[in-house]
C-alpha cells in the first residue's frame, strides 16, 4: 500500500459513522484544547527568540496542517517547550532567518524518514536517555526563563553562561516583574485538576497577571504588539533560500528533526494508550514534516505534536483529527478578536507559565520508579544526557546516551555464566554406568566477541577429560567469533581423540555453528536435544 491511499484508509476508518454527535464532541474539544493552547503559544513564541505572534502561527497552521495529514485521529500539534533548548541559541547566534532555513530542512528529514519507514527507530532509544533529556530540556527551559522573570537582561552563549549573568546583576531585579510571574506560578500550582480540564490554570493566571499589570500600571516588559494576521512580517521567502549558509544550518536542523521525531512518536504512544487506538508512526513523520517546511514561510517556529494538547483533546471526548482544526480556527479567530489583549501580557507572566510547563515536563513517575528501584544502568543514562543537554544540546546528548547504552549493553552481555559439572547418573534415572572422564559444561548468556577469552580459557581447563558436553539451552545467540574459537577447540580435540557433544542449541545457534563448519569435524551425532541423550549416548559407546 503505497503513502496516500494508506493515509485515505486512515481518514476511512476515522470518520466511518462520523455524525452530528461526534461534531459536537469534536467542536468542544477544539474550543477546550485552545484554551489550553493560547497562553502556550504565546509563551513559547516568545521563549523561543521569536515572538508572540509567531508562536500563535505556529500553532495554527501546525493545527491546520499536520492535524489534517496526522497518521492518528487525536495528535494535536504545535510549538512545544522541548524545542525551545534547540531554538533559543539558534536565533541568538544565527538569527532568525537561519531557524527559518533550519525548520524547513528539518521539515524535509522529516518527510524522508516517514518515507523510508524510519519511526520503528525510536523504539530503540532507551528509557534513561530520553527521560534525560527531557529533564534536561525543562532546566534549559526553566533557566532560559529567568531573564524574563526577574526582569534582568541576561548576555552569553548558553543559558549556563546567561544564568550566571543574571545572578551577577541580581541587584538590578525587577520586583514588579518577580512578583507578577511568582504570582502566576501560584495560581498554575493551586488551580484545581477538576477545573483544569476545561478552563486551565495557565490561561486564568495569564488574565489576572494581565489585569494587575494594567490596574496598577506596572513598569514591566509587555507582549508588545500582535499583528492580526497569520502571515508574519518576518518570514522565510524563495528568494531567502539562495543565501543561506546549508553547512551552518545542518546541526540544527538534525536536532529539529531528530527532536520531533521522538517527542511527536511518544506523545502519539501516550495518546494511543489513553485512547486506545494505534498510530501510524511512518504518517505522523510525513505529516510532521509536511507541516514545518510550510510553517517558515509564515514566520513560525518548528511544531512537533505536543501532549499537553493532545491529552486535554482526548479527555475532553475528541472523536477526530477535526477537534485540532478547530482548535487552530478558534486561535485565528483570537489573534483578530483578541489581539489588543493579548498585547498586554506581562513576560514575566508568561515566563511563570513557561516554568511550571517545565516542572510538569519531567516524567517523575519514572525518575521515581529508576531510583527508588535502584536501576544504576538506567540512572547512569538518565544522568549522563541530562547533564550533557544542559551544558552542550540535545543532538550530542541522545548520541552520547544511545553510545553509553550500547557501551553498558555489551558489558552487561559479557556477564555469561558456566558452570562445569560432572555427570550424576542418579539424576537419570536409569541403570546405566557413569561415564568417566566426562564433564557437562552449562552456558547461560550471550557468546559474542567479548567473552571469547573466558569461555576459551574455561574448556582449556578440561583438557584432562575425554568427554566435554556443552549444553547450551540458554544461549540465545552466538556470533562468529565465538564460533570460530568453538571450531579451533573442536579440531584441536579430535586430533586428541576426544569428543565434544553440543546439547539443547536454540535453532539459530545451531544454525551459526553449521555455517562455521563444526559439523565437519564432528557430525550429526554429536548433537543432541538435551544433555541426558548426550551421556546415554557416551555410556553405551
Amino acid at each position: 500500500m503505497n503513502i496516500v491511499s494508506n493515509y485515505f484508509e486512515i481518514l476511512k476508518n476515522e470518520f466511518k459513522g462520523y455524525n452530528k454527535s461526534k461534531f459536537s464532541k469534536d467542536l468542544v474539544a477544539g474550543i477546550t484544547v485552545a484554551a489550553v493552547a493560547l497562553p502556550l503559544a504565546l509563551a513559547f513564541g516568545v521563549g523561543s527568540g521569536a515572538d508572540a505572534t509567531a508562536g500563535l502561527i505556529t500553532a495554527i497552521i501546525a493545527g491546520i496542517v499536520i492535524g489534517m495529514l496526522s497518521g492518528t485521529s487525536f495528535q494535536i500539534s504545535g510549538p512545544t517547550g522541548a524545542m525551545m533548548a534547540i531554538l533559543i541559541p539558534l536565533v541568538s547566534k544565527q538569527g532568525i532567518n537561519t531557524l527559518f532555513a533550519a525548520t524547513l530542512l528539518a521539515g524535509i528529514i522529516l518527510v524522508i524518514a516517514g518515507i523510508i519507514k524510519a519511526g520503528k527507530f525510536v523504539q530503540f532509544i532507551p528509557l534513561g536517555v530520553i527521560t534525560g533529556f527531557t529533564s534536561g530540556i525543562s532546566i534549559v527551559i526553566a533557566l532560559g526563563q529567568l531573564s524574563n522573570l526577574f526582569g534582568i537582561k541576561s548576555s552569553g552563549d548558553n543559558v549556563i553562561s546567561q544564568t550566571f549573568s543574571i545572578f551577577n546583576n541580581i541587584s538590578l531585579i525587577n520586583y514588579s516583574s518577580l512578583l507578577i510571574g511568582l504570582m502566576v506560578i501560584l495560581v498554575c500550582i493551586f488551580w484545581p485538576k477538576k477545573i483544569a480540564n476545561y478552563i486551565p490554570g495557565s490561561l486564568v493566571s495569564i488574565v489576572l497577571a494581565t489585569i494587575v499589570t494594567s490596574v496598577f500600571s506596572l513598569d514591566i516588559q509587555l507582549v508588545g504588539e500582535i499583528p492580526q494576521t497569520i502571515i508574519h512580517s518576518t518570514r522565510l521567502s524563495l528568494s531567502d533560500l539562495t543565501s543561506i549558509n546549508w553547512e551552518v544550518i545542518l546541526l540544527p536542523s538534525i536536532s529539529i528533526a531528530a527532536l520531533c521525531m521522538i517527542e511527536s512518536l511518544l506523545s502519539g504512544v501516550a495518546g494511543s494508550r489513553m485512547k486506545n487506538e494505534k498510530i501510524d508512526a511512518n504518517q505522523e513523520l510525513i505529516s510532521q514534516g509536511i507541516g514545518n517546511i510550510i510553517i517558515p514561510f509564515f514566520g513560525g517556529v518548528p511544531a512537533t505534536a505536543a501532549i499537553a494538547r493532545t491529552s486535554v483533546g482526548i479527555k475532553v471526548g475528541a472523536q477526530t483529527r477535526l477537534a485540532g482544526i478547530i482548535h487552530a480556527i478558534v486561535l485565528i479567530l483570537s489573534i483578530f478578536l483578541l489581539a489588543g489583549l493579548m498585547s498586554q501580557i506581562p513576560l514575566s507572566g508568561l515566563a511563570g507559565v513557561l516554568i511550571i510547563t517545565a516542572w510538569r515536563m519531567n516524567e517523575w513517575d519514572t525518575i521515581k520508579y529508576l531510583f527508588s528501584h535502584k536501576f544504576k544502568g538506567a540512572i547512569s543514562k538518565f544522568t549522563i544526557t541530562l547533564v550533557i543537554t544542559v551544558v552542550f544540546d540535545l543532538t550530542i546528548a541522545i548520541a552520547v546516551g544511545i553510545i553509553f547504552s550500547v557501551v553498558l549493553l555489551l558489558i552487561k552481555m559479557t556477564d555469561i555464566e558456566i558452570n562445569i559439572a560432572d555427570v550424576d547418573s542418579s539424576r537419570l534415572n536409569e541403570n546405566i554406568e557413569t561415564p568417566k572422564k566426562t564433564k557437562v559444561v552449562y552456558i547461560t548468556g550471550m557468546l559474542f566477541f567479548g567473552v571469547s577469552d573466558y569461555l576459551e580459557n574455561e574448556l582449556m581447563s578440561l583438557e584432562d577429560n575425554d568427554n566435554i558436553i556443552l549444553s547450551m539451552r540458554g544461549v540465545p545467540q552466538i556470533d562468529i567469533s565465538v564460533a570460530m574459537s568453538l571450531l579451533e577447540f573442536c579440531k584441536q580435540a579430535k586430533k586428541e581423540n576426544k569428543n565434544i557433544y553440543f546439547t539443547s542449541l536454540q535453532n539459530n545457534v545451531k544454525k551459526t555453528l553449521a555455517r562455521s563448519g563444526i559439523y565437519d569435524v564432528f557430525d550429526k551425532e554429536h548433537f543432541f536435544s538435551n544433555a541426558k541423550d548426550a551421556i546415554m549416548y557416551i555410556s553405551k559407546k
